[in-house]
């Protein structure tokens, strides 16, 4: 699935998927209770604004995503309610959470599709029910009202730049391992593109995997296959689109017992990759300013419950396969490697000093400046 910008200048057993369903059904019927809130018309001081979210806890949606949400919203509209936030990284369940917030008749919602394509006919549902949708990080196919995301071509690019400049000679007719994300993740397609363009004509491509769900556990699949298909000592690097599939290639040399590891690229600035990066087990990662992020999506979606265009927030607009020129926002990303974990993360008060250099990782953290 493709992306056209525009700038102005696997499923679980049935029993168990039930008992998930049933679960997340009383959870929003629990929150939407106690955070009050009215249905579609409601004033703009009392609009409800529902959040759903691909995963919850210790995902990057839960520890930064959510609260940064919450607190925006908070300050845009300080006597609306709660806002209903549901997150799950199952497309089922996400599906019949959405559809729970179509019948509860919030006024908006801040939508981080797990799988696009499935939610297409509840993003249509919404805006039959007059519920403006934002798209948030990765664009849901159907009529949604406005977009939210980082430039994923910038992402790619940077991941490709930084693998290049990590193999060195090797970047001149070297052989890499492309574990890219999910082949039904529009974001997926547009980071591989932006790395491509990067790589193309430099490096030799030995294997170019899409990772289904963007799973851990398949990408690890897909890397000891690549492993045993090339060789061991044949892999000179590998353009893993996020730090978790980063994480899982790694693995997958430990158990190779291939030493050293080739440079290995991510994104997302997970704690774990950055502090793979100290440990000089992953090359690299990518910045993304979530409270950037979660800023824009809640004014849009305050914007677009009040009755005001989307276009009042967006810098420009994005084609969708189902949607033409849809406001949009998009955000730049950077580029973290040892030597600039300080600058940037640090910086910017995502982690400290002593959340990333653990007692294990002091004297990584000397020889890296960070103590």
């Amino acid at each position: 699935m493709g992306l056209t910008v525009g700038l102005p200048g696997g499923k679980r057993g049935s029993l168990a998927h039930a008992w998930v369903a049933a679960a997340v059904g009383a959870g929003l019927a629990l929150s939407a209770a106690c955070g009050g809130g009215g249905g579609s018309g409601s004033g703009s001081d009392h609009l409800s604004v529902g959040v759903l979210l691909p995963g919850g806890g210790a995902s990057r949606f839960g520890q930064f995503d959510r609260p940064l949400i919450e607190q925006r919203l908070k300050q845009l509209c300080p006597h609306c309610p709660a806002p209903i936030v549901a997150a799950t990284p199952d497309a089922d369940v996400q599906q019949q959470q959405l559809t729970a917030l179509i019948t509860r008749g919030v006024d908006v919602l801040i939508l981080a599709a797990i799988d696009p394509e499935s939610l297409r006919s509840s993003v249509e549902a919404a805006h039959r029910a007059g519920i403006p949708v934002v798209a948030y990080d990765r664009l849901a196919q159907g009529p949604v009202s406005g977009y939210v995301t980082f430039d994923g071509a910038t992402v790619g690019r940077l991941q490709g730049e930084a693998l290049l400049k990590a193999m060195g000679p090797k970047a001149h007719g070297g052989q890499i391992v492309m574990m890219n994300g999910a082949a039904n993740d529009p974001n997926a397609g547009w980071f591989k593109r932006g790395a491509l363009s990067v790589l193309d004509g430099k490096v030799r491509i030995g294997k170019s995997y899409d990772t289904a769900g963007w799973r851990p556990e398949n990408a690890y699949t897909n890397m000891a296959g690549a492993i045993a298909a090339l060789g061991a000592g044949r892999i000179d690097g590998v353009l893993a689109a996020n730090d978790s599939l980063a994480g899982a290639v790694i693995s997958a040399f430990d158990a190779s017992a291939v030493r050293p590891v080739p440079p290995v690229t991510g994104q997302d600035a997970d704690l774990v990759a950055v502090q793979r990066i100290v440990a000089g087990r992953q090359y690299m990662t990518v910045y993304k300013s979530y409270r950037a992020e979660a800023d824009a999506a809640a004014e849009m979606a305050v914007a677009l419950g009040r009755g005001e265009p989307a276009g009042s927030v967006a810098t420009g607009t994005v084609d969708s396969v189902t949607t033409k020129k849809i406001p949009s926002v998009l955000l730049p990303s950077y580029s973290v490697t040892v030597g600039t974990i300080k600058d940037t993360l640090v910086k910017d008060g995502i982690y400290t000093i002593d959340q990333i250099c653990t007692p294990k990782l002091r004297s990584a953290c000397d020889r890296a400046g960070l103590t």
